[in-house]
């Protein structure tokens, strides 16, 4: 055995060693030619660095001289300066070329105005006879860069009108080129740049800017600072260069590709000095090649299992969130696929959870993304912590986990696990000094009750978590089949009411609001109604949250709004009350739609009022204000809706004046009898009243609520007891039979009341 072990090396070692010496002489054959090779070669890489590092050096040099220019070329008041009808030529001097001299070195500058021509010379010396057609034609190509990059930075706006917006979206930036260019017989380093408001403006038309070029000589401080930069040896420059040996250069072009100039420099030859040094080495280095190859075979080993380690690690970082550590997305997909099949084999059931952290992105806005970062960290530890054996938990995106659990007896034993998940994720998370508290929700979908499907079983974990976060939050949901039927029945009645919007096939109810007196009708609220082709009537109860949540209510706003102002003009006097989600206040141009709706429409703004609740205030308070103090501007009066059903109202009341405050109909309905209710209501009156504002009471139903209204004197009225929700054609009727018959059966019932109320 051991003569067969050491045939086999003997084996191994002809295999090894005899073709090693063929390798080895036929090395010390080529060598020569291999290093001369290798040595012409790094030597062209050095210059070819070097190069680089200079023209590096020279673009550096360039932008900076670009940078001092932008103090004068974006100014207002340069702006206006060279652009005013007749230019003065005297402070354009003084406060931008002048200025550019004195504490930025531009001997020379040219102002080229926005037809292209000369409108302005300077020369530190005096001397403008240095500006002809033939230097204006060598910067031609860069001057016309920069007028089309500035017209090319305005964007039309829906106005007509254009907004200057360069495309790097900052204009503290300058719209510049810069270059070389020849001049009295050496190069100088230039900057055009457009002359450009500070201030973003609007213009009717965009217009050709006038160009600013300021320039500074190549030779002296600038060379010397670019020498500086490239850490070059031999820096010269000269107007041209003979090819030699050991000399790299770098060609200076104007605008035009015109060769103006070389800069030359000692380049370093780190091939040529190598090969000298290792020349009388080269014997000795044949003998240490078989040396050196032993030395390779081993370092070959050890780089093998490094890279096996290496690519244990790609692979485990290919499949696992980098941050957590966690299995990523489309690991999870495969293990959950895994366990799924290892389950449908054992007959037992698979749970899967989808978790997602309750308001997390308050955390990074307020704290940062590196505690964000850490609240993740914290989590995902805590659910490996809480993880059943042969559990599964992933992150699936930013704040998004998701867990398996395999053999998973039944719905109590799942709640047991997932109240030690939310037992665990309630614990503080310490950033610093700071305790950070989290919270989360769950949705469960388990199989193979809820499906065998990965995707079925994932879209109805996602299902579930959604319910769990639609009621509250922090808690958890599992599956039921009503969840699913409730997210297609929002889904279908989505669908049909974008094409209803569409289509125009919704209509409009209108509301009427009495006097205190009822004796005329002053306002009617718009209500949005649907009802189908097959004749079924949708709730605004339904409808108005599915378009809430998918967006629609921007649209279905706008379209009750253009609604309600056209039928105004059937019923002169009347103020039309419509109603304004707090979504569309997110819109940045919806006092804008308003305006254009009233015009469109020939509607006053007195006419028309919007009621907003306190939620429209919601997280937007600045926008929202604005928005408001905008369209009250305007004329269109303001009521606050809903009011005290809200924990904040009067923090409203102080910041906003209102036109008009609406009581909640839970005041008015609560109050019969009812004393508390009662002063309440008369409360809220005189708030109302105190801070000049007209008030409505909402949900009139008896007359007994009506006199009580009268006899403290609040001014609008509204309810079933005034009038029910009427088409346009009924309000019509209603109005003219309330005022041509002056209401007898209503007024009557009215005048039954004390006489005191009539004062």
């Amino acid at each position: 055995m051991n003569r067969s072990i050491k045939n086999s090396g003997g084996h191994i070692a002809s295999a090894i060693i005899f073709p090693m010496l063929i390798v080895v002489m036929t090395s010390v054959a080529t060598i020569f030619g291999l290093m001369s090779w290798s040595a012409r070669l790094s030597d062209e890489a050095a210059e070819e660095s070097q190069h680089k590092l200079l023209a590096g050096a020279v673009q550096l040099t360039q932008n900076y001289i670009s940078k001092k220019q932008t103090g004068v070329v974006i100014w207002d008041e340069a702006f206006h300066a060279v652009n005013d009808p007749v230019p003065n030529r005297n402070w354009i001097r003084n406060n931008m070329m002048n200025w550019l001299s004195r504490n930025h070195g531009f001997t020379r500058s040219v102002l080229v105005d926005s037809d292209f021509e000369v409108a302005s010379v300077y020369a530190h010396d005096e001397n403008s006879d240095w500006m002809s057609p033939k230097v204006l034609d060598e910067l031609r190509p860069a001057i016309a860069k920069v007028r089309a990059r500035y017209i090319t930075s305005f964007k039309k706006t829906p106005s007509g009108l254009f907004r200057f917006m360069p495309q790097n979206g900052d204009t503290h930036l300058s719209i510049a080129e810069t270059g070389v260019v020849p001049l009295t017989g050496e190069p100088f380093m230039f900057t055009a740049a457009a002359v450009v408001p500070q201030i973003q403006s609007v213009f009717a038309e965009r217009q050709p800017p006038a160009v600013l070029v300021s320039m500074i000589p190549l030779r002296g401080q600038k060379l010397a600072k670019i020498s500086d930069m490239s850490r070059l040896d031999g820096f010269v420059l000269a107007n041209e260069q003979t090819d030699r040996s050991g000399v790299g250069t770098y060609q200076l072009e104007s605008p035009r590709g015109e060769n103006i100039g070389v800069i030359a420099w000692q380049a370093s030859r780190p091939g040529t000095q190598m090969l000298e040094r290792i020349n009388p080495f080269l014997a000795v280095a044949a003998f240490l090649i078989a040396a050196v190859v032993i030395a390779v075979t081993l370092f070959t080993r050890q780089m093998t299992k490094r890279l096996a380690r290496s690519e244990a690690k790609a692979v485990h970082a290919a499949s696992h969130d980098a941050l957590s550590g966690l299995p990523n997305r489309s690991s999870f997909q495969a293990l959950l696929t895994s366990a799924l099949e290892t389950g449908e084999q054992n007959g037992t059931n698979t749970a899967v959870v989808y978790i997602d952290l309750d308001h997390f992105k308050d955390i990074n806005d307020t704290l940062g993304h590196s505690a964000g970062d850490r609240v993740i960290v914290a989590v995902a530890n805590r659910l490996k912590q809480v993880l059943p054996r042969n559990g599964i938990v992933s992150r699936i995106s930013g704040d998004e986990f998701a867990m398996v659990i395999s053999k998973c007896e039944n719905d109590e034993w799942l709640e047991y696990i997932l109240d030690q998940v939310q037992d665990e994720i309630a614990r503080p998370v310490k950033v610093g000094s700071r305790e950070i508290f989290a919270s989360l929700s769950m949705g469960a979908a388990i199989a193979p009750k809820d499906g065998k499907n990965p995707d079925e079983l994932l879209r109805k974990a996602d299902i579930a978590l959604y319910d769990a976060k639609a009621n509250g939050r922090n808690r958890r949901s599992f599956f039921e089949p009503t969840m699913e039927h409730h997210v297609q029945s929002k889904d279908e009645m989505s669908r049909e009411l974008r094409l209803a919007l569409r289509n125009d096939q919704l209509d409009l109810a209108y509301q009427p609001q009495s006097d205190t007196d009822a004796k005329k009708i002053v306002s009617v609220e718009a209500l949005a109604r649907w009802t189908k082709e097959d004749g079924t009537v949708v709730p605004p109860s339904q409808f108005i949250p599915v378009a809430e949540e998918t967006g629609l209510i921007n649209d279905l706003g706008i379209w009750v709004l253009n609604k309600a102002c056209a039928r105004a003009h059937d019923w002169p006097g009347v103020v039309v009350s419509v109603n304004v989600s707090p979504n569309q206040f997110k819109h940045p141009r919806f006092v804008e739609k308003v305006m254009a709706i009233l015009a469109a429409n020939d509607l006053p703004p007195q006419r028309l009022e919007i009621e907003v609740t306190e939620s429209v205030f919601a997280g937007r308070d600045d926008s929202v204000l604005n928005a408001l103090r905008r369209l009250k501007g305007l004329g269109v009066k303001v009521a606050l809706d809903d009011f005290g059903s809200g924990y904040s109202s009067l923090s409203y009341l102080r910041r906003f004046p209102f036109d008009t405050l609406k009581i909640d109909r839970d005041f008015v309905s609560d109050m019969n009898g009812n004393p508390e209710a009662e002063a309440i209501l008369v409360s809220i009156i005189q708030l109302g009243k105190a801070l000049g504002m007209t008030i409505v009471a909402e949900g009139i139903e008896t007359i007994d609520q009506i006199r009580f209204l009268q006899v403290h004197d609040c001014h609008r009225m509204q309810g079933y007891f005034i009038s029910r929700p009427l088409t346009s054609v009924a309000l019509s009727k209603f109005l003219k039979d309330f005022h041509n018959e002056n209401s007898e059966d209503l007024a009557g019932s009215f005048d039954a009341r004390p006489r005191a109320a009539k004062g």
